[in-house]
């Protein structure tokens, strides 16, 4: 019984220990580049884009399919940024535990 107490415990400080690095994670900004930075996103790892900067000499407007891939891939290399840290931050916080449904 006691041992299940224990169990029951750490789960618990484990949960709260996770909890709060979430928490954390929401406000923490990345950044994603494209066309050799002159496109930039900033978001959270939570994925809420905060920015988007655009270098006025890309600005064409016979060439806005090139602008929009240009983003659509600052966005993907701020997702992925976002992604390592979530992941590493979660492992950090798990003590290298794979939980299901946690990332």
């Amino acid at each position: 019984m006691n041992n299940m107490q224990q169990m029951l415990a750490r789960a618990q400080k484990l949960q709260s220990k996770v909890a709060e690095v979430q928490k954390e994670l929401e406000n923490k900004e990345v950044t994603g580049t494209s066309g050799g930075g002159a496109i930039k996103v900033i978001m959270t790892v939570s994925g809420v884009v905060k920015s988007i900067s655009i270098d006025k000499e890309l600005v064409n407007p016979d060439e806005t399919d090139l602008l929009e891939d240009l983003i659509v891939a600052a966005l993907s290399d701020a997702r992925a940024a976002s992604a390592k840290i979530y992941e590493a931050e979660m492992s950090a916080a798990t003590g290298g535990l794979n939980l299901p449904g946690m990332f």
